[in-house]
């Protein structure tokens, strides 16, 4: 058993990903009626949800606490990348919805209320970052979750013993092997996934939807494979391709199966360390993007929206457009 395990181990993460994703595919087509299947998914997905939260309290917390001085400005300019990358990707999905203008077969309507202003989505982001920090970890509220994290970190740094921070570096280093070890189950969790979507939809859900589908990858690929090189050619003067390709290969395919960027950060995490960044920097840097750096989140929130829109025959002006894609910016900090 030991030998198998390491075995699984030792074989590439990305090559069992999609040997699980095919199998799942396949099983889904032949089998759709062994419904038990698609549970290897909702564990996987319930496991993630679990512990992710728990991951970024401590791992902030812990970072902070043993972080040295002078990191301010980094993370400043850290912090406006973010935010412009995940701006670019709205406007991304706006100009890719102006050009490819998606319809909905809308059969049911959500009962609910959207924000009347930008001023509510404001209200929303604030009141969040301010809850209860043991509700935010239960409900996976990320904003509070990273805001109550900062906090407590700042305290250890100032109050602390080394021995108490050295017993919550601790802490942080158990969650983060128990991360790792749901993530080596992520293949089995994508094929119930996987197996779960063919299975109800069959192939319709790449002809009723395979428009939408395209629209929202392409614009995604677009602002991975453009946008983004792009600012990192700006901030560094070099070819941001081979880093790029390196991250696609080694967390990027990991992290959109899962679609969990909080369970993708201990796979960044050593991504990082391999790549000899300095690790007070990449300890807090890491979390804070897969907290707000959604550029996945505010393609999908604008697509739909503008899908929608085109589906009821709202005319969607520039100016609108662009105050959608800062909602989008706002709304998928944390809260995606």
């Amino acid at each position: 058993m030991t030998a198998i395990l390491q075995k699984w181990t030792e074989t590439s993460l990305v090559l069992r990903i999609l040997v699980g994703l095919v199998i799942g595919a396949v099983l889904g087509l032949l089998v759709p009626q062994w419904t038990a299947i698609g549970i290897l998914g909702k564990i996987f997905v319930s496991a993630l949800k679990a512990i992710a939260p728990v991951l970024v309290a401590v791992l902030v917390a812990a970072s902070i606490a043993k972080a040295g001085g002078g990191l301010g400005p980094r993370f400043r300019t850290v912090i406006s990348r973010y935010m412009l990358s995940t701006f670019i990707a709205a406007m991304c999905a706006v100009v890719g919805s102006s050009l490819f203008p998606i319809t909905l077969d809308l059969t049911d309507v959500a009962e609910g209320s959207a924000p009347g202003t930008l001023s509510d989505v404001f209200t929303n982001l604030l009141t969040n970052m301010v809850s209860n920090p043991f509700w935010s970890v239960s409900m996976a509220n990320y904003i509070g979750i990273l805001f109550w994290a900062i906090i407590v970190g700042v305290a250890l740094k100032k109050r602390a013993s080394a021995t108490t921070i050295g017993v919550v570096s601790d802490f942080s280093e158990v969650v983060t092997a128990c991360v790792k070890w749901v993530i080596q189950f992520a293949p089995f969790g994508i094929l119930g996934l996987v197996f779960t979507s063919v299975g109800e939809s069959g192939l319709d859900i790449f002809t009723t939807y395979g428009k939408l589908l395209l629209l929202l990858v392409g614009c995604m690929l677009a602002n991975t494979l453009i946008f983004n090189p792009l600012i990192s050619f700006l901030m560094l003067r070099k070819n941001p391709y081979p880093l790029l390709f390196t991250c696609l290969k080694e967390s990027g395919l990991n992290a959109f199966f899962t679609r969990s960027s909080a369970a993708n950060i201990p796979i960044n995490m050593n991504l990082c360390k391999k790549l000899g960044i300095d690790e007070d920097f990449y300890s807090v840097s890491i979390p804070l993007g897969a907290t707000i750096n959604m550029d996945g989140a505010a393609v999908t929130i604008t697509v739909m929206t503008m899908a929608v829109a085109h589906t009821v025959g709202v005319d969607v002006s520039f100016g609108a457009a662009v105050l959608l894609s800062v909602i989008a910016t706002l709304a998928a900090c944390g809260r995606s």
